[in-house]
């Protein structure tokens, strides 16, 4: 039985769950395949992926400038050999897995470890296809997605524009396959939306508003809340369903501004859910980060998007590429 490995960084969800459908997807069409599922950076070095993960965290919540001006950098030949210099040390323990484990094929949905096995393929210690899952609808891919990208076999993109933008930086065109961002089969079915109304205790006849809190990362420490009282406090026609994800704080404070202005009956709050697909079904307009999987979710599902704190320069450029296609709408700034 052929063995195929998808490796993934938790630095935002949509790598995960891009990994996750993939896995889904072979699993059901493609019995003859045993599939692996890992966290690449968490196996190779727990303590490097805490402070990594908190660190991002940290910043695209307090200082999202900041992080605009460290992608900036990054882009400069400099900062590409420190970061080639560590994965070739990284990449070390991850080898070791690799001859364990023998893959057929490796599939990365994050540039890490991505650019890991291209370094362990670059000397000869696998001998694996590669493929890599750019989970960005930006029309101009961060550098550090195609290093070595001679030794990556194939990549999947959001759309033709990334393909040119792969061409002109050297990768060739028979690699690059312009398929869209992985999503679930859930996103496919048609739902009955009186029962999932009925569920919630929500009025079908009334406009349905989601609104994504950002989960674990959040969307930005006081814009969050402030935008969420916003919708609260001056559209009392309307529904809302609101994801707070695994972060109980934003949860008890979502709940707190319900409660302070006397919504329960048609604002509901949630935790971590696996319904998005059903929620989206009901739904006339979905509030959100401008994440990859998400927007792409949002499409699928016909779903207008307000895109809302886009982390500078990558999601600012999302936003560009799906308002510039009539597909979302770009909201800055509350007052």
């Amino acid at each position: 039985m052929k063995r195929i490995m998808i490796s993934y960084a938790s630095y935002g969800g949509g790598h995960l769950s891009a990994a996750k459908n993939l896995k889904e997807y072979i699993e059901e069409n493609f019995p003859d395949y045993d599939v692996f599922l890992f966290d690449g950076m968490k196996y190779i070095n727990r303590v490097i992926d805490k402070v990594c993960g908190s660190t991002y965290s940290r910043i695209t919540k307090d200082i999202p400038w900041f992080w605009g001006k460290i992608y900036y950098h990054t882009q400069e030949p400099i900062f590409e050999k420190i970061i080639d210099l560590s994965n070739k040390i990284l990449s070390y323990k991850l080898g070791k897995l690799l001859k364990e484990i023998q893959p057929d094929i490796i599939i990365s949905t994050h540039f890490f470890v991505g650019h890991m096995c291209s370094i362990l393929k670059r000397k000869g210690k696998i001998n694996a296809k590669l493929a890599t899952v750019i989970t960005d609808y930006g029309d101009d891919p961060y550098n550090e997605w195609i290093y070595n990208h001679e030794y990556i076999d194939y990549f999947f993109v959001a759309h033709y524009k990334i393909k040119n933008k792969l061409i002109e930086k050297g990768v060739s065109e028979n690699k690059i396959f312009d398929t869209g961002i992985p999503i679930s089969k859930k996103f496919l079915v048609q739902y009955n939306r009186s029962e999932i109304f009925n569920d919630l205790n929500l009025n079908e006849n009334k406009k349905t508003v989601l609104f994504f809190g950002g989960g674990e990362l959040g969307l930005g420490k006081s814009k969050t809340l402030k935008i969420f009282e916003y919708l609260v406090k001056d559209f009392p026609d309307i529904q809302i369903i609101a994801i707070s994800g695994k972060n109980e704080t934003l949860e008890n404070n979502f709940e707190k501004i319900v409660n302070e202005n006397n919504r329960n009956q048609n604002v509901k709050i949630l935790g971590f859910t696996d319904k998005v697909a059903e929620l989206m079904s009901i739904s006339d307009l979905v509030i959100t980060k401008p994440g990859g999987l998400t927007s792409t979710e949002a499409l699928v599902s016909n779903l207008p998007i307000l895109a809302i704190n886009p982390i500078p320069r990558p999601r600012r450029r999302k936003c560009k590429l799906l308002r510039a296609n009539r597909k979302c709408n770009l909201y800055k700034k509350i007052r």
